[in-house]
């Protein structure tokens, strides 16, 4: 179900918060970060734009968190003068509202790294994020988690979350080289239920039918994010989406959760039709999550 209605716009890559009672969800935008703001879970009113840097462009997957009174917003980027998207790096920047203006502090990795998620617990802060892996069986991105030692520094203790591995999360067969086919798993989104750590991701390629969220999951009571051993969802080899392209929406990925009186939900992008556009169509959509002993459901509505 959209939860935006503005038309001509897009809302690809949404993360949602919940602030001093309103919800706001920040977006991907090639000029800037975009924001949307509501009471409640649908009907949100485009705010602006809270995040841009001189120099800079292609604003991807924003991800805020509140720590103590300031607002850390985690994103990546790259230079206005470059059409090398794997120039792309996640930066911090820092405001004192949700509604910002969010100010960049500093990179926090160097590229190509993009999809920030981070997280607070008892045991720290902890960041996932994807970078490129040019030496496996199954080349591509994947996600990594580590540590953080503070809001804008890596411990340099990471170790892999999700890596790819079925034919389903290959990116463009033969991209660079024949017989090498790239994979993508990015857009890592954490939760936490019942004694079970959950990691969704989007895998494949935004434009294709088998562009998906899955995702990886391990029972543990170890806070400790960067100690956990994820495995993916019914296992490393079979194909089975939690969210997928279906009879009213397709391309659906990169989501954010969050829970509201005690249910989950699933926020993501999605298209309505599979007729090519020459303008970006993605748009937020939100659905119920259910979770139970390692095992994810969702329910959609159209």
């Amino acid at each position: 179900m959209k939860i935006i209605k503005t038309e001509g716009r897009s809302q690809p890559d949404p993360y949602i918060i919940f602030d001093n009672g309103k919800y706001y969800v920040y977006c991907t935008a090639y000029d800037g970060v975009d924001c949307y703001v509501s009471d409640k879970l649908d009907g949100f009113e485009y705010l602006g734009k809270v995040l841009t840097q001189a120099g800079q462009k292609e604003y991807w997957a924003p991800c805020v968190i509140k720590l103590r009174s300031r607002y850390y917003m985690y994103y990546s980027s790259m230079p206005q003068s470059s059409d090398d998207v794997h120039l792309q790096a996640i930066k911090v920047a820092v405001a004192d509202s949700p509604a910002g203006p969010f100010v960049y502090v500093k990179d926090v990795l160097p590229p190509f790294s993009i999809d920030a998620d981070v997280h607070v617990n008892e045991s720290g802060l902890y960041m996932f994020y994807s970078v490129n892996d040019l030496n496996s069986d199954r080349v591509g991105t994947y996600i990594r988690v580590d540590r953080m030692t503070d809001p804008f520094t890596l411990a340099g203790e990471s170790i892999a979350a999700v890596r790819p591995t079925r034919d389903e999360e290959i990116f463009q067969r033969d991209r660079f080289q024949k017989g090498q086919h790239w994979h993508t798993i990015e857009g890592a989104s954490y939760f936490y239920q019942d004694g079970w750590h959950y990691c969704l991701f989007s895998g494949n390629c935004y434009e294709k039918d088998t562009y998906h969220v899955g995702y990886a999951a391990v029972k543990s009571q170890d806070m400790r994010l960067n100690k956990l051993h994820f495995q993916k969802y019914p296992d490393d080899n079979t194909y089975a989406p939690l969210l997928a392209s279906n009879d009213y929406e397709y391309g659906t990925g990169h989501n954010s959760v969050i829970k509201v009186d005690g249910q989950w939900y699933v926020v993501y992008h999605g298209r309505d039709s599979k007729i090519p556009s020459p303008q970006e169509n993605r748009t937020a959509r939100i659905c119920k999550l259910f979770a139970k002993d390692g095992v994810l459901t969702v329910e959609r509505q159209k």
